[in-house]
């Protein structure tokens, strides 16, 4: 006798759904020697029902009718995909009122009302799954929650944000401005037609939130994290990062401080420079890569396609036959989803970015006129900080002035800051000075 299916019904027909659809067609023999029962699509909604796919929806129940899906009894997994707050909130809520697991990628709603959501799952006794909201194909939350489960992390550090990640090497390799890499980078499909939530840093740090609650235990929202876009860098800063042997990249960094009896969190997203050697700095084009070390393991990194049709539909896939194997065993809804038991997460104090101590690439903006050089080494020395390179660009760089590009010698971040307000005073520097973190350990 046959064993009978888990139903799973798809809330959101869009690129990542259909990708669903496929992976489940397209591998079902496979998933079911791997479960020893069928995983099977039996509902989709979707507001838009006429659109042609490109895959065969037939004897799967096809209508507009998104809370019936999640009424249905022969659903017993609902997979959100239509992304946003409101609505995405509403449905996840009520599929687990009607005691259905949920399996979704929205990272933008998890970051910011996660604790409701992960406590209303934990009162239902039911699961919920979202690999593919951080780094689409990458299985690292899951190498987190399972595979690192019994290691303190140290931190975790990450490329999470592909059109970021695409942007910054184009503009390293061909020397182009940003205004022009992102053009391409939006003809070639990586970036929106509106490309601020991934250049504004915004998408990195919500991911950023998810994988700090996973490490961490720690209960924040992305609109805690401090946070800063790849909007501003200039060409003549890739130039100078390559002089100095260093690669700028978009990173997402989170650090347990254990110094006392209470954990603090550090947790920030913003371009960084990292050495040429660093695993993380041979990342290129709109791949991603996460460093998580560990006290037990050590270093490890994960590598893949952070983003696509394919990729992200695979992650679904994965959690639902996840969810799938502890239906079966009759263990669903005992799994906690951040690796840390409810009762476990608790708000942690973030370490404030003016406490961060190591060395910066500063890029000032002055005439070229005796004495500005003396004046701002001045300035920086006045707060203790001290200069270890400097390299002058001549004005074909930027009109009417010319770019004097600084390493400093580690210097407390909120001295550093103190010392660039003094120096953007100066009558002679003509912008406000560009600042870019050094990190030395990844």
């Amino acid at each position: 006798m046959a064993e009978k299916a888990v139903g799973v019904g798809l809330i959101g027909l869009g690129t990542i759904g259909t990708g669903v659809v496929k992976v489940l067609a397209e591998n079902a023999s496979v998933i079911r020697e791997r479960l020893g029962f069928p995983l099977r699509l039996v509902r989709v909604a979707d507001l838009d029902t006429q659109r042609d796919r490109g895959v065969d929806l037939s004897g799967i129940r096809f209508d507009a009718d998104a809370l019936a899906l999640i009424d249905d009894p022969a659903v017993d997994i609902v997979v959100e995909l239509i992304g946003g707050y409101d609505v995405a909130r509403d449905l996840i809520l009520r599929s687990f009122e009607r005691r259905k697991h949920v399996v979704t990628a929205n990272k933008a709603l998890l970051s910011l009302h996660g604790a409701e959501i992960f406590e209303a799952a934990a009162r239902a006794r039911v699961d919920i799954a979202f690999e593919a909201s951080v780094c689409g194909g990458i299985p690292i939350l899951r190498s987190m929650r399972e595979g690192l489960v019994a290691n303190r992390i140290e931190s975790v550090a990450g490329i999470v944000n592909g059109t970021t990640n695409y942007v910054l090497s184009e503009m390293e390799h061909t020397g182009e401005d940003f205004d022009a890499v992102l053009a391409r980078a939006q003809a070639l499909g990586y970036a929106e037609a509106d490309p601020s939530f991934d250049v504004d840093g915004i998408d990195a740090a919500q991911k950023l939130t998810l994988l700090a609650a996973m490490a961490f235990g720690a209960r924040l929202t992305f609109k805690e994290v401090p946070t800063e876009g790849i909007r501003g860098l200039l060409p003549v800063d890739f130039e100078a990062a390559d002089a100095f042997g260093l690669r700028i990249k978009l990173l997402g960094i989170a650090r347990a401080h254990r110094d006392g009896a209470e954990e603090r969190i550090e947790a920030r997203v913003h371009p960084t420079l990292i050495s040429k050697q660093s695993m993380l700095a041979s990342v290129d084009g709109a791949m991603n890569a996460v460093a998580v070390s560990g006290n037990a393991v050590g270093r490890t990194l994960f590598y893949g396609a952070g983003a696509g049709e394919m990729p992200t539909a695979s992650a679904v896939a994965a959690d639902l036959v996840e969810i799938a194997r502890e239906i079966r065993r009759g263990g669903a809804g005992r799994v906690a989803p951040l690796s840390y038991v409810p009762e476990a997460l608790r708000e942690r104090e973030l370490v404030p970015l003016g406490e961060r101590q190591g060395r910066c690439y500063l890029r000032f903006t002055a005439v070229d006129r005796p004495g500005v050089l003396a004046h701002i080494a001045g300035a920086l020395g006045e707060h203790g900080i001290g200069i270890e390179s400097v390299i002058q660009k001549g004005r074909a760089e930027i009109a009417e002035a010319v770019a004097v590009l600084m390493l400093t010698h580690p210097a407390r971040e909120a001295s550093v800051r103190s010392a660039l307000e003094q120096i953007d005073r100066l009558p002679d520097v003509t912008a406000p000075t560009r600042l870019i973190r050094i990190e030395e350990d990844l």
